[in-house]
């Protein structure tokens, strides 16, 4: 596959020239727009912390929520940790994580807009970077990771299994896959959740983005050493409002 060479960030690095298309980034940046999720350089700094009056304000509630669990978790391994969080977006969550202590943190994302924007407001934050590139294809030039985060992400790949043995090619033994702010369905929900999915993205103009969407179950697991370090009952789901509807795995490489 024919790479090329980029200096976005003012740090080379290899990406695959299928990635350069800008179909889905447009398509996603203009729903992001409309559904008011694209923050100002100001309120990016802010992040998980949003005015009461933002539409979005019970969301990033949950967000701070599993955020503040999964950085006290990590910071108490009380050792130094390479972290890669993939799907990093404008990067507020990768900036939290570069205050573990003795971490390295890397953000990498196939939006090019909001990694700029990251970059603009983070790159002051020494031991944090960000890379323009496809998970599958980049290059990390040999090294490995003790810790890799999808925060919201994981609904933007078609394949765990596929993801997972790239993931283990860059983890350490005993390294850490993360997964929060997204759901998992059993297998008799999958076809409902594919069609709110649909109507939802019908509705707000962009049905094209219902081929970039995709939605995992438990049953995908079966095979990983994972565990759940949280998983809500029926009644936090649906009834108690700000309370985390998403579970939190864990996926550990033999």
């Amino acid at each position: 596959m024919n790479k090329e060479e980029t200096t976005i960030f003012n740090k080379p690095f290899v990406f695959t020239k299928r990635f350069s298309n800008t179909i889905f980034e447009n398509q996603y940046i203009q729903l992001r727009n409309k559904e008011l999720r694209i923050f100002t350089d100001e309120e990016l700094k802010n992040l998980p912390a949003v005015n009461k009056s933002h539409p979005h304000f019970s969301e990033w509630i949950i967000r701070k929520k599993s955020a503040t669990v999964l950085l006290k978790y990590l910071n108490k391994k009380n050792k130094s940790l390479s972290i890669l969080e993939v799907g990093c977006g404008n990067g507020w969550l990768s900036k939290m994580l570069a205050s573990i202590t003795k971490c390295n943190v890397t953000g990498i994302d196939i939006n090019k807009t909001e990694l700029e924007q990251a970059t603009r407001n983070f790159d002051t934050i020494s031991n944090l970077k960000f890379i323009y590139g496809d998970i599958h294809s980049a290059t990390f030039d040999s090294k490995k990771f003790d810790c890799i985060i999808f925060a919201a992400s994981i609904q933007y790949f078609p394949s765990l299994s596929a993801l997972i043995a790239r993931l283990s090619e860059l983890m350490h033994n005993n390294g850490e896959i993360h997964i929060i702010d997204s759901p998992f369905y059993k297998p008799l929900e999958l076809a409902a959740a594919k069609e709110r999915s649909t109507i939802h993205f019908t509705q707000t103009g962009f049905p094209e983005m219902t081929d970039y969407y995709f939605h995992h179950s438990w049953h995908d697991l079966a095979t990983y050493n994972h565990k759940t370090l949280y998983k809500p009952s029926l009644f936090q789901k649906y009834i108690l409002q700000n309370n985390n509807p998403f579970p939190w795995i864990c996926i550990t490489k033999p």
